[in-house]
């Protein structure tokens, strides 16, 4: 078989499994389906083999660490790291890593997958790549139409000619259907969940963006020839790509080609697209619960309900329904209504809350910190350091910091002072002095920064030095 170049789309805004996604640290990058590994890990982890080669993974700029150490965690070590500037959809996506891999001279089979994907079945999933796999080589678009198992109202749908051939040609795309039109694509047998998942050879794509989205091919074309390279990672001309229309890759191309394919699959596939799809993939208890973290449940039946921070969560009576709590919000609805929050925050938005953006626990390139405090003139932190991991070279305007070490070795820059401090000590950063925090040790450093000030936001710093390129 004619090895695949899995390309893996890291990219969204993680609003729907709010409020534990967020923004700056979207579900891909979280373990939702899992206990252990983040979604993004999960589908590095079906690609594996002689079927595939190593991944390109296409993502945000303020996702990149996050990317590769995840990635390095699984023990994949992808190609490269292609860094969106901003996002404009997956024909756009799909457009860069075709002429990527055309850059290289390798007219290659592409694979375009989700990073947040749940699919259970992993070997039938290598085989519907496999039986796609002839129609890709001459020139088909394939996408992988899941059986559906409930007239599901979230999806969109697949029709295709009746029969069993392993591969079909897509007769129509259908937007995400009322409840009576989902049940009746149910009963006829010849609709599919539209997983968005898509088998083609880079030169196929390239010659329907010609066709169909040629300003999208345009300005991708503009800025893969504009591209800078830093290591693992290629960073587009953010001028050119910006011009890319935001459009995807299903209504661009899939709905006007005629060559658009289908292979009928039963994977166990879900876009994890709401609480309500959490609650149907988690294990249950004999009452049709999924429970996490510290809770008491009584008299509750067929609900979620998830405590991701400190909280206890008591529940009694409830009857299908999603309780989610994180240290800085908690989310409750029907479980059949789960997928609302998108209102929820859409008015947090409107209202520019930074709870839509920040999680309780901020994740960073060299490890974490988490607010527990804050006044109009003070804010404490847990502030967690990663074994050989450094914080930039760095002054605030507005603000003094006190830390001290909860356990681990620190190795402080204050001035020209350079000093070693270990458990129960600690130290003070003045306003306007230059610092740096390093944990030279091989386990964790933690310790509690205390800041005080007239001014206490992120915005106020002044890096001179990052090996994170953020100076």
């Amino acid at each position: 078989m004619t090895s695949v170049r899995p390309v893996i789309l890291s990219g969204g805004s993680g609003t729907r499994l709010w409020p534990l996604s967020r923004a700056s640290f979207p579900k891909q990058l979280l373990p939702i389906s899992s206990s252990n590994r983040t979604m993004l890990q999960e589908t590095a982890g079906r690609l594996t083999g002689t079927d595939f080669r190593s991944p390109l993974v296409i993502g945000g700029e303020e996702h990149r660490f996050f990317l590769k150490r995840q990635l390095e965690q699984t023990g994949i070590a992808p190609d490269a790291i292609l860094l969106e500037p901003v996002g404009r959809n997956t024909a756009a996506a799909a457009a860069l890593a075709a002429l990527w891999a055309l850059e290289r001279g390798d007219d290659e089979i592409l694979l375009l997958l989700p990073s947040d994907h749940v699919i259970q079945d992993v070997d039938a999933f290598a085989a519907a790549v496999r039986a796609g796999l002839p129609a890709a080589e001459g020139g088909g678009i394939i996408t992988f139409g899941e059986r559906p198992t409930e007239p599901n109202t979230q999806f969109g749908y697949i029709e295709v000619d009746a029969g069993e051939d392993p591969v079909r040609p897509v007769r129509r795309f259908r937007e995400k259907p009322d409840q009576a039109t989902a049940e009746e694509y149910v009963r006829d047998g010849r609709h599919f969940w539209n997983s968005g998942m898509f088998l083609f050879r880079a030169s196929a794509l390239r010659d329907e963006l010609a066709a169909l989205l040629p300003d999208t091919l345009a300005a991708v074309e503009a800025a893969v020839r504009g591209m800078q390279q830093d290591g693992l990672f290629l960073r587009p001309d953010p001028d050119s790509f910006k011009a890319a229309p935001d459009v995807s890759l299903d209504y661009g191309i899939m709905e006007k080609t005629d060559r658009a394919f289908v292979v009928p699959v039963d994977l166990g596939w879900s876009d994890v697209g709401s609480w309500g799809a959490v609650w149907q993939l988690a294990d249950k208890d004999g009452s049709g619960n999924a429970v996490s973290g510290d809770v008491i449940a009584v008299d509750v039946r067929d609900s979620l309900i998830r405590s991701e921070g400190n909280a206890t969560i008591a529940a009694v009576g409830l009857d299908r329904m999603a309780v989610i709590a994180v240290r800085d919000a908690v989310f409750v609805a029907p479980i059949e209504r789960a997928a609302e929050v998108r209102d929820v925050v859409d008015r947090l938005k409107a209202e520019e809350r930074e709870i839509v953006t920040l999680p309780s626990r901020v994740e960073r390139p060299w490890g974490s910190y988490e607010t527990k405090d804050h006044g109009a003139r003070y804010q404490i932190k847990h502030i967690v350091v990663g074994p050989g991991e450094q914080l930039s070279l760095q002054m605030h305007y507005h603000r003094s910091e006190h830390w001290i070490v909860v356990s681990g070795t620190a190795e402080v820059t204050v001035g020209d002072q350079v000093q070693l401090l270990q458990e129960n000590q600690s130290t003070y950063i003045p306003a306007g002095t230059n610092h740096r925090l390093a944990n030279p040790g091989k386990v964790p450093l933690e310790l509690v920064e205390v800041q005080c000030g007239s001014y206490l936001g992120e915005d106020d710093i002044v890096r001179f030095d990052d090996r994170y390129g953020r100076a």
